[in-house]
């Protein structure tokens, strides 16, 4: 995760952004466009369906600021 992080900030940096001279957040935007908002992770007899490295992890770069995570489960009709 550190990794992730230092790699976002060295591609995004602060305070060159266009978007800046709205509300000052423009780094924040393009890493969230970057990761995406969303992820769609299997789920099989109760355990999520991810690989040995793999892990959730939540980013906040505009913030620190209260959240809702939504989880949302669908069946499959297979």
């Amino acid at each position: 995760m550190a990794d992730l992080l230092k790699c976002l900030n060295s591609i995004v940096p602060e305070g060159r952004w266009l978007h800046d001279r709205v509300d000052n957040n423009g780094a924040a935007h393009i890493k969230a466009a970057i990761l995406g908002a969303s992820v769609s992770i299997p789920v099989y007899g109760g355990e999520l369906m991810l690989g040995q490295w793999q892990n959730v992890c939540f980013c906040e770069f505009d913030g620190p600021r209260e959240r809702t995570v939504v989880i949302q489960l669908t069946k499959n009709a297979m």
